[in-house]
């Protein structure tokens, strides 16, 4: 099960970019940025919570299913990330979530 919480801790990066990018400013305005914060929560949804995994095979094929959702919410943030907004904060969110997403991509092809 270390695939698991290896995974799982990379989602809690994925949790917070989210929740960061859910309550700025900016998601109020920016149907794009919204689409965005409900993809990552489609993903982190299909997880569910690690005190419920029973099977590491079940986990990684949800993690794989949810793989290609992950990356274009990613890639499609740090698109656009420069137009909603230049402050820091934005742009270390979309580094963080790159990062988390690599990082999840690099256990699931070990």
């Amino acid at each position: 099960m270390s695939r698991v919480h290896a995974i799982d801790a990379q989602l809690t990066h994925v949790w917070m970019v989210r929740t960061f990018l859910k309550h700025a400013d900016e998601s109020e305005d920016d149907e794009d940025l919204r689409q965005i914060v409900r993809d990552l929560y489609d993903v982190l949804l299909a997880f569910g919570p690690i005190e419920e995994v029973r099977a590491e095979r079940d986990y990684l094929k949800v993690a794989k299913k949810k793989l290609s959702k992950l990356r274009k919410a990613t890639e499609f943030y740090v698109a656009i990330q420069p137009e909603v907004s230049g402050h820091t904060n934005f742009a270390m969110a979309a580094r963080s979530l790159r990062t988390a997403v690599d990082r999840i991509i690099a256990i699931l092809n070990e």
